[in-house]
């Protein structure tokens, strides 16, 4: 147990019934500052605009009826979707009473506790809509929705607290606040005390509520577990969810989704109980996990679609919003998060939001500083990590992530030695993030598909080898938990910068090691994208690599051989039954190129092998009976029968189209002659031509010193 854990919990348990005198409201918007707030609602156009939206949101519920239905729907469903509106309201409606002191929106919170007060407990325990996956809730059909319900209300009603009679207070809290809280530390305590992001959602629903009602014994167990040990609860997963560079482990999506309980609380316990010091907790691990998560995005703010990820989440989400907030205005965040602010359009109506709208609006923002740098993953960051590259500016950046992670536990894909690839503000090598459609119940109930188990976690579905045409660790995520590659070696600066990695537990017998890198060389205006993938075993193998590409061919240096009389899937199982299999054609001196144009720039990928390649070319869509599947393609570089194979790649950027004039430019490429020169375990050596100008890069696995040399 590190040393400020042990303070946090010593001094917890001297000082548990000494939280600060009662507040209200005490949390994002605080009693203090109220005056300034409201102020800064007049004066900040950021603060104001927000402001403006809540109040129109607030006084849109006054409009309507108070509804609270029985609950009988899955994610997406009518029930489901009013309870999720009802807790929107009451925080809406919370913050529009504090701001402009008018009663009525007091009131209706009131009365819409007063509403679940009064059915809460006649509900059953079990939803009819819960499902095995997960554990039941009660408003909801899984438990993390009722505490994510929990977290939005025991806010709204902390801001309206001294507006609502002292009889209807006990009222809302015995008959809804202590029962919730009953349910999720009892009838739901694995969840709890699971470390994970529901887990996080629990103690957080637990802890807010504790504070606001002044009942420190749901703030120490929200803090150390039921058992109040320390080995779960808020300490144990900001011990185990986060690397030491504030890396979560389930990846980039979900740190996303954890950051807000995570954070909320977090400003909770510095507002009652500031001498714990919990921004500095693990070296403040709250802090750096805000900023690896926007890190962990391109330029155009989407998030890395590592592991299960809905792709279209980018840091203007509402859980950055408080993190950028909290982590500028109380822990010591940079200017640049004004940048990213602005972005975002909006700040939370608090204390935090004030100061980010009154520094913007006094010209202080700075661009965000993206970097090159490697995220450590696993508590100790003992176990592997993401590697990112990036080239260029802001507004036309190349950026190149390297997946050398552990699994991500459940929501974890088999993707060792992903690669994904952007540039020109677009993914030029995608992942396919998860095969859901969150909240839409005629889709498996908004649920994960069965396809995100059947095609989105497979290997090849990533841009990575598949060895037999199996995935990683067979599919089996309970063995994968227990591996993670090994790095070799980074650097995120100068010419090349480079990532690389080695895999020797996915595949039985089969090592691999993978080095890939951004180079820029002077004939070229965007640094080329090298990619080195060797495999190796005793034994032969059929080696697939996959590079799924947006956009479209339109060049190759093989003849394409499509098959136009009726497609077959590629396989059977381990993703392969997903996939229409185009065409394979054979590759001449195991060496080509083919040029994909996407979003009015080209890019061609030049490769070479060891031995003689195939290319397969594939699109997504077989075996999809309820059509859940999006499209994509991707060229596979195939090997069918070798040991030992080591996979070439340099991608070009190049050119431009203009649709508006019909002008194209620099259609063709500019690398040539892409050959191996000699591949073994301490040495891969190839050369290249750049307008006819000879480049040979070594690469050295075994010497830090003199990893990756450039040399004409």
């Amino acid at each position: 147990m590190n040393y400020l854990k042990k303070v946090v919990l010593v001094f917890f348990c001297i000082n548990i019934s000494l939280l600060h005198a009662q507040k209200h409201p005490n949390i994002m918007l605080t009693k203090d500052n109220i005056a300034g707030v409201r102020e800064g609602c007049t004066k900040y156009p950021l603060l104001q605009k927000s402001f403006e939206q809540m109040k129109a949101d607030a006084d849109k519920a006054l409009q309507g009826k108070i509804y609270i239905p029985v609950p009988q729907d899955g994610g997406g469903g009518p029930s489901h979707e009013q309870h999720k509106k009802n807790y929107q309201n009451i925080l809406a409606c919370g913050v529009a009473y504090q701001i402009t002191g008018e009663a009525k929106y007091a009131a209706y919170v009131k009365d819409m506790l007063l509403g679940y007060a009064a059915q809460y407990e006649k509900w059953p325990l079990k939803h009819p809509k819960s499902k095995i996956s997960n554990q039941t809730g009660r408003i909801f059909w899984q438990i993390l929705n009722d505490c994510v319900w929990q977290v939005n209300v025991i806010q709204g009603y902390d801001l309206v607290y001294d507006a609502i009679a002292p009889g209807d207070r006990k009222t809302i809290e015995n008959k809804l606040f202590v029962p919730v809280v009953r349910f999720i530390t009892q009838s739901s305590a694995e969840t709890f005390n699971r470390i994970h992001n529901h887990g996080t959602w629990a103690v957080a629903a637990v802890g807010l509520t504790g504070y606001v009602l002044n009942k420190p014994d749901y703030v120490e167990i929200a803090l150390k577990g039921s058992d109040k040990s320390g080995k779960s609860g808020y300490l144990a997963q900001l011990d185990q969810l986060f690397s030491p560079d504030g890396y979560y482990t389930e990846g980039p999506y979900y740190q996303r989704y954890a950051l807000l309980p995570f954070v909320i609380f977090a400003k909770a316990i510095n507002q009652y109980q500031p001498a714990l010091s919990i921004y500095n907790y693990r070296n403040n691990i709250l802090r750096k996990a805000i900023n690896t998560s926007l890190q962990s995005s391109y330029t155009n703010g989407a998030f890395f679609p590592i592991n299960d990820a809905i792709k279209n989440k980018t840091v203007e989400s509402g859980e950055l919003v408080y993190g950028v907030d909290l982590a500028y205005a109380e822990m010591g965040g940079g200017e640049d998060l004004l940048d990213v602010a602005q972005r975002q359009g909006r700040v939370v109506v608090s204390d935090a939001g004030l100061k980010v709208a009154k520094d913007i609006a006094e010209g202080k923002t700075k661009p965000f500083n993206y970097k090159s740098l490697f995220i450590s993953d696993g508590p100790a960051g003992n176990e592997g990590g993401l590697g990112v590259l990036r080239s260029g500016t802001n507004q036309d950046q190349q950026c190149l992530v390297f997946k050398a992670a552990s699994q991500g536990m459940g929501h974890g894909h088999f993707d060792r030695l992903n690669i994904l690839y952007y540039d020109n503000g677009s993914e030029v090598f995608s992942d396919y993030g998860a095969a859901r459609f969150i909240n839409i119940e005629s889709k498996n109930g908004g649920e994960y598909l069965p396809e995100n188990r059947t095609w989105a976690k497979q290997t090849v579905a990533h841009n990575t080898i598949t060895v037999d045409k199996t995935s990683a660790f067979k599919a089996n995520a309970d063995v994968a938990q227990q591996y993670h590659p090994e790095v070799l070696y980074f650097r995120g600066e100068g010419d090349i910068q480079v990532i690389s990695a080695k895999e020797e537990n996915a595949w039985k017998g089969v090592s691999l090691t993978r080095t890939s890198a951004l180079v820029r060389v002077p004939e070229l205006s965007k640094a080329l994208l090298v990619d080195v993938f060797k495999a190796e075993s005793a034994v032969q193998h059929q080696y697939d690599l996959p590079f799924w590409y947006n956009g479209y061919i339109t060049d190759a240096s093989f003849k394409i051989n499509p098959d136009t009389k009726g497609l077959k899937p590629a396989g059977e199982k381990y993703g392969y039954q997903h996939l229409w299999l185009n065409s394979t054609d054979s590759v001449p001196g195991a060496a080509g190129y083919i040029t994909v144009m996407n979003n009015l720039r080209f890019y061609t990928t030049h490769f070479c092998g060891s031995s003689a390649l195939n290319v397969q070319l594939a699109t997504i869509g077989a075996n999809d009976p309820n059509m859940n599947l999006f499209g994509g393609k991707a060229f596979i570089l195939s090997q069918p029968s070798v040991s030992d194979q080591t996979f070439i790649s340099l991608t070009e950027s190049h050119g431009k189209v203009d649709p508006v004039v019909e002008t194209t430019s620099g259609a063709a490429s500019s690398v040539s002659s892409l050959k191996l020169l000699s591949s073994g375990k301490q040495q891969t050596s190839f050369s290249f031509d750049v307008k006819g100008k000879r480049y040979r890069i070594d690469i050295h696995y075994n010497d830090k010193s003199n990893f990756i040399q450039l040399t004409k």
